[in-house]
């Protein structure tokens, strides 16, 4: 799945014969905004400068034992 626009969002709650209420989308995006400080937050208390696919465990908060 490419990035989470509006219409992939539809569309996956569509998918699931999900309605979106009026502002349900709006709390999503804000929803994906938070989730994304956090992962933030965890690469600079894990102190990186760049987050790769090699380090996006760091950014997800999990602690893999990496002898």
């Amino acid at each position: 799945m490419n990035r989470p626009t509006q219409t992939n969002i539809k569309r996956i709650f569509s998918d699931k014969s999900i309605q979106l209420g009026a502002g349900a989308l709006d709390m999503i995006e804000k929803e994906m905004v938070f989730f994304a400080q956090r992962m933030a937050k965890r690469c600079v208390d894990g102190n990186l400068k760049r987050l790769t696919p090699e380090l996006f465990w760091v950014a997800m908060g999990k602690n893999i034992d990496r002898e």
